[in-house]
């Protein structure tokens, strides 16, 4: 079988489960509440950065994106589906990079309509605070957004094939984003900043300290999520299904 057909056959598996679709609507829905919830704080803040307040409820729609790609991959290990996977396409690594391709291409278009929404929610709660903030920088972070949303879904679908278990992946990220990240959220020029996610995540600021730029930033990010998919092909490769 070719790889066209193969991607074709995940994408209907993603587009059927409501559970993946689910996952999708909250990436958009979680991003920009909070987001909103952030500019409508207008307490003074000498650290203010209107971009990054714009895309604050990145940190917590990057959630549901590494829950997408989580529950993508384990669901081939549920009732033996992936034997039939299998039986249908014997190629394993092209079963895998169709499915990996099947994750983020939803993820960077539903990732990138977040960016938009953010900067257009943003300039209506910020007001006058979000002068500064130009053109350029705001396309920047839009299109990083995605990008970044994109890259931590594959990173979560390449770690679950490792570990075959979705649950086992989202045991690990969830408290690793949410305590971890925080706890070291601070610390710059040193190496949190080279965490996939506070690395993905200066994309999103108008401003920066550290070693990393936007790019070189996001370029961390997808070496993460490359290891990740390189580690669940292996595992795809010489493990039973």
């Amino acid at each position: 079988m070719t790889f066209a057909p193969v991607l074709r056959s995940e994408w209907i598996k993603i587009r059927t489960l409501r559970s993946l679709v689910a996952a999708l609507i909250a990436v958009l829905l979680l991003t920009a509440a909070f987001s909103a919830l952030a500019g409508v704080d207008d307490s003074a803040d000498s650290d203010f950065d209107p971009l990054f307040t714009a895309f604050f409820g990145v940190s917590f729609g990057q959630i549901a994106a590494i829950a997408f790609g989580a529950q993508a991959v384990s669901a081939e290990f549920q009732a033996g589906a992936l034997r039939v996977t299998l039986a249908a396409v014997p190629h394993r690594g092209r079963w895998f990079t169709a499915k990996a391709v099947a994750i983020a291409v939803p993820t960077l278009v539903v990732g990138l309509f977040t960016g938009a929404a953010g900067l257009v929610i943003s300039k209506a709660v910020l007001g006058a605070r979000w002068s500064g903030v130009t053109w350029g920088e705001g396309l920047r972070a839009a299109v990083g957004c995605g990008v970044y949303l994109a890259l931590m879904a594959l990173f979560a679908a390449g770690l679950t094939a490792l570990l075959r278990s979705g649950v086992a992946t989202l045991s690990i990220l969830v408290p690793f984003l949410l305590i971890v990240s925080f706890v070291v959220g601070g610390v710059s020029g040193s190496a949190a900043d080279f965490l996939p996610d506070k690395a993905g995540q200066v994309v999103l600021h108008e401003t920066w300290d550290g070693s990393l730029g936007p790019w070189t930033g996001l370029a961390v990010t997808a070496a993460w999520a490359a290891a990740a998919l390189l580690a669940g092909a292996w595992s795809v490769r010489r493990r039973d299904a």
